[in-house]
């Protein structure tokens, strides 16, 4: 498979221009060669280069005037110089011209191509933080990156919201990050330097739910050995985040339902009711009116915490905003494993624009992750999961089809998706290669 980048090659040695396109089309480069300066800026003009290579001493516009036009004009282009004149002076002049390295013929194709990982890698590293800055500006709400309109309505939204206590119920799949647009509207507004407690009711014993959420004094149950604040109490003039709220049992519920009406809570054991002044914000993933039907939520407290709802837009809801999620795992990731900061292929992030993510944000941070551990210099399609790469789309009809007719489709889909490789599709239908033969027959 082809590298991605473009490398202008420079030089008025028709031999030394041929030898280094050989050197670097065994390396998998797309390369474009220039024997005139004039030549070269017509390349420039008109296609994307990566990596400029350019001799020094050519005939009448010299490698040094084509260092300094392209640093003036694409400063993005790492230069790289190949010389047979080396100098001390030369290699200084050069340097003050934005050229990353600096190379005298003849040079052996090693010595070329550790010339040209340097250049490259430094180019990678400032296209990361070129791509972080342009995320910077899609991200108006602490960590909430986007600029697709199904984010734009959350934001507009939460810009509403951030200097008030109204209480809020965000909704949304799993995945979809209902905790950053709770703490989006805590902490964009005035009330940022006050708490900020986020609960995952899911994730805590029923049996402990309600003294962990308002306290208990001591005595109130074996264990109590001393009085302690709960949630609430920590969260005192600012914000609870209530994550999974469906999982709080009708008890819980009922206490919920108390400090929302009275300001006010009383810790396990206790008779004493202590004020609080608290924005709640709650979330779940799942339907709280299907709950309600089943007597599992209290009406009443549904209604209470949807003072102001805010449904959280799906990955597929809000595509055009992948580029910008997958260059801010790039960086995290990068960051993570020491200074590895990959570039994604346009093939690659294409394939991930069209996946239908279940799992939404949270699905593709890992899909990135895995593949910047898989991947050497860039995160092309071979280092995703085969369930994103050989994806099969039934959109494209509304006939029902029976079962035998559905199979017969799916498997001939996935051999499409496979380039006809057996051995491949039979491991994605998780059947072995006789018995994808039968089938086939």
């Amino acid at each position: 498979m082809l590298n991605k980048e473009n490398i202008l090659i420079v030089d008025d040695d028709i031999l030394i221009l041929e030898l280094i396109q050989r050197h670097l089309q065994s390396l998998n480069y797309h390369t474009y060669k220039a024997i005139s300066v004039k030549e070269a800026l017509e390349i420039l003009k008109d296609t994307s280069i990566d990596l400029l290579i350019t001799d020094l001493q050519m005939p009448d516009v010299d490698g040094l005037e084509l260092i300094k036009y392209t640093s003036e004009h694409y400063p993005k282009i790492p230069k790289l110089v190949v010389t047979g004149f080396p100098s001390i002076e030369g290699a200084l002049e050069v340097m003050k011209s934005g050229v990353v390295d600096y190379i005298t013929k003849p040079f052996t194709k090693e010595e070329l191509k550790t010339a040209i990982l340097k250049s490259l890698e430094i180019k990678s590293k400032e296209d990361t933080v070129t791509k972080l800055k342009v995320a910077e500006t899609h991200k108006p709400y602490g960590e909430l990156i986007g600029s697709s309109p199904a984010m734009k309505k959350v934001t507009d939204v939460i810009e509403r919201l951030k200097n008030n206590k109204a209480t809020v119920f965000i909704y949304g799949e799993s995945g979809t990050g209902k905790e950053l647009v709770a703490r989006s509207i805590h902490y964009m507004g005035k009330y940022s330097s006050a708490p900020f407690v986020a609960v995952n009711c899911g994730a805590i014993p029923e049996n402990l739910l309600e003294s962990e959420l308002f306290g208990y004094v001591k005595g109130a149950f074996t264990g109590a050995e001393k009085d302690r604040k709960g949630f609430f109490q920590a969260a005192n003039n600012g914000t609870i985040f209530l994550d999974e709220i469906g999982n709080a049992s009708l008890a819980t519920q009922l206490r919920l339902l108390r400090v929302l009406q009275e300001k006010e809570v009383v810790r396990v054991g206790s008779q004493k009711a202590e004020k609080v002044d608290v924005r709640v914000i709650a979330a779940t993933n799942i339907n709280l009116k299907d709950l309600i039907e089943k007597k599992r939520f209290r009406e009443d407290l549904f209604y209470r915490l949807t003072v102001v709802e805010i449904k959280v837009p799906t990955l597929v809801e809000r595509s055009s905003d992948i580029p910008l999620l997958v260059d801010k795992f790039l960086f995290k990731y990068g960051l993570e494993y020491k200074d590895r900061f990959l570039k994604m292929t346009p093939e690659a992030l294409e394939v991930l624009k069209n996946y239908y993510w279940p799992g939404n944000i949270r699905e593709l941070e890992n899909v990135i992750q895995r593949a910047i551990i898989m991947s050497d210099r860039f995160v092309d399609v071979e280092h995703l999961p085969d369930h994103i790469k050989y994806q099969i789309d039934f959109s494209k009809t509304n006939k029902l089809l029976s079962l035998k007719e559905f199979e017969k489709t799916y498997i001939l889909k996935v051999l499409k998706a496979t380039n006809n490789n057996k051995t491949k599709a039979a491991e994605i239908l998780k059947i072995d290669r006789k018995t994808l033969r039968e089938k086939l027959k």
